[in-house]
């Protein structure tokens, strides 16, 4: 039985194509690839790949149409491998439904490990059927979401009712940046913007379980985009 996982490849340069296929099968994946978003959709709906990387600038559809036609079916993670950085793609991307953002030029190293954050927190939720109960540990931190206690180094943390709703939406999502708009929308609700709000129980979260606020290591800022809980420290 063949347990490799399948990644579909969508990038339109041919030579930046060889390079990432070759890193992936080299690291145990086996790759197919597209270099057209009409080749990405059919492959994509063909072949059910475990985890996609789809470059945004491809030459007959925009990568960020062929992402929305993929999410009209698939929960599949993408990751976005894009030469566009600027912060309005990354949230624009994020907030259509990537699950992770990557600016090219890019380490191979920081490629894999994205890759194999997406998959785990791929795998967990379809094991923990979305993790509505169970407890989530990371490092010292424990969310224990059958008695809604959060406790760091088995010391409970007190958090108010919207702090703890944070925690918990941070922690259904582990790996996977949260834009500002999708936590406020699920927080606050979709009539409402708590800009403010967010920034300010943020910061009294990373007070209550933080050694140091200041350096975060189980809420991570993405600046300009939102918040990634890791899922490993």
């Amino acid at each position: 039985m063949n347990n490799k996982l399948l990644i579909l490849l969508i990038e339109d340069e041919v030579a930046i194509s060889n390079f990432i296929s070759t890193i992936l099968t080299s690291n145990g994946y086996h790759v197919i690839k597209a270099q057209t978003g009409k080749e990405a959709i059919a492959l994509a709906a063909s072949h059910s790949p475990d985890l996609i990387l789809l470059d945004l600038g491809l030459p007959d559809i925009d990568g960020i149409e062929v992402l929305k036609k993929i999410r009209t079916w698939s929960s599949v993670p993408i990751i976005v491998v894009s030469a566009r950085g600027h912060e309005r793609e990354k949230v624009e991307a994020l907030d259509l439904g990537a699950d992770d953002y990557i600016t090219k030029p890019f380490g191979t190293s920081e490629l894999l490990a994205r890759i194999r954050t997406e998959v785990r927190h791929s795998q967990k939720i379809r094991s923990d059927n979305n993790l509505e109960t169970g407890k989530v540990t990371i490092g010292g931190l424990t969310i224990d979401l059958d008695k809604r206690i959060v406790k760091v180094d088995d010391r409970e943390v007190h958090l108010t009712p919207i702090e703890y709703k944070i925690i918990v939406l941070l922690s259904k999502n582990i790996g996977k940046v949260l834009t500002h708009d999708y936590i406020i929308k699920e927080i606050w609700g979709p009539y409402v913007n708590e800009n403010q709000a967010l920034r300010v129980n943020m910061a009294n979260i990373r007070r209550k379980i933080e050694a140091n606020p200041a350096e975060p290591k189980y809420i991570v800022t993405e600046v300009g985009v939102g918040y990634r809980m890791v899922d490993e420290v």
